[in-house]
Formats: C-alpha cells, sequence, structure tokens
C-alpha cells in the first residue's frame, strides 16, 4: 500500500512521462511536489521501486521507468461523435482514451456528491467529481469552498469587489451565499465528473 505523498509522486513520474516522454529528475520532482527535501523525494521513488510501480536503472540519466504492469493504463476506445441536438452522420473511429490521463493528475482527488445544488450544471446527486487541489481560483470556476473550517461545499466562485466572496448554487429554487473572504478557503477546482448508469 502506498501513502497518499508516495501516490502524489507517482502520479507524477507518470503524468511526466507521458507529457515528456523521459521520466523525470529528483529535482523535478521535488518542484512539481512542492517538496524542497531531495531525500524526502528519494525516499518516495524508492518506495515505488520497492512496491514494483517503477523500475530504476542505476547509472542511467533520467533512470526512472514504469513497470509493464504500471503502463497498463485503463483505456476505452473512441469510437466517433454522437450528436446531442441534430442528428449527425454516424462515422466510426479507431482511437483509444486513456482515462488515467483524462481523469488522473498530480493533486487530485475524488469526491462524491450529495444534494441537488448544481444540478444546473450537470452535476447530480451520487456523481462523483474529480477536483485538483489548488488554493485559489478564477471566477465563475467550480470550486470546493471550505466554509470557517468546517463545511465543505461545491459551489461557482464569484470574488466581488468588497473582499467578500459568493458561492453559486447551480440551481434556481436556492439561494447563493454570501461571506467574507476569511470565512472561505478553497480546497479545489472541478476538472471532471464521474457517473455510472449501471
Amino acid at each position: 500500500m502506498l501513502s497518499a505523498r508516495q501516490q502524489d509522486t507517482y502520479r507524477f513520474i507518470r503524468d511526466y512521462i507521458a507529457r515528456h516522454g523521459c521520466a523525470p529528475l529528483l529535482d523535478e520532482i521535488a518542484r512539481g511536489l512542492g517538496i524542497r527535501s531531495r531525500g524526502v523525494v528519494h525516499r518516495y521513488v524508492q518506495a515505488l521501486a520497492e512496491e514494483g510501480v517503477i523500475a530504476l536503472l542505476p547509472g542511467r540519466h533520467r533512470g526512472i521507468r514504469l513497470t509493464d504492469e504500471a503502463q497498463a493504463q485503463p483505456s476505452l476506445p473512441l469510437l466517433g461523435k454522437i450528436a446531442a441536438g441534430r442528428p449527425i452522420e454516424a462515422i466510426q473511429g479507431e482511437e483509444q482514451v486513456n482515462l488515467a490521463e483524462f481523469f488522473m493528475g498530480p493533486n487530485r482527488f475524488l469526491l462524491r456528491v450529495q444534494g441537488e445544488s448544481m444540478v444546473e450544471a450537470g452535476i447530480l446527486d451520487g456523481d462523483m467529481v474529480v477536483v485538483e487541489r489548488c488554493q485559489q481560483a478564477a471566477d465563475g470556476d467550480i470550486v470546493v469552498a471550505l466554509i470557517d473550517g468546517e463545511e465543505a461545499t461545491l459551489k461557482r466562485l464569484q470574488n466581488n469587489r468588497d473582499g467578500s466572496v459568493t458561492l453559486h448554487p447551480a440551481n434556481s429554487a436556492l439561494t447563493p451565499l454570501r461571506y467574507p473572504a476569511g470565512r472561505v478557503g478553497i480546497q479545489g477546482r472541478l476538472v471532471g465528473q464521474l457517473r455510472s448508469y449501471c
């Protein structure tokens, strides 16, 4: 079992290899994860190697590679486009979509939605949302907001000129919530959504 920080390290390495075609250096991993100590990163990398999700290649520059098991990313075939308005010609494609690349990344986590405050944004009770950790977000972003350090909610963010923050539901039956900025902490922003129909 990997610790949360080891999982973050693994995700960073995997995503870096997918983007750049080569493994990151320890310094790059440290910067990517916001860790100052190369020694700490080295311990995380060693733990990943011991778990068998990466292999270390001694004496090689950028000597980290994903194991065969780790490279077997979940994917589904992308067979084409489908109209959600007027019908269009069905054209079959052969592309594969890597689900890990689509939803996963450094500092991402899942939350299960409870309630109906975001239904008009297409986020329903029981859906799972993919959230990227951050402490700041732009107006209009859907964020996980922590109010008074105790209660978390998923809402659309508005930073007001007077320094207050308004959290907007996407449900016309509900009213926006307005707070002094000091009462609201941003925990992350919405980057994806999952829903199963069976």
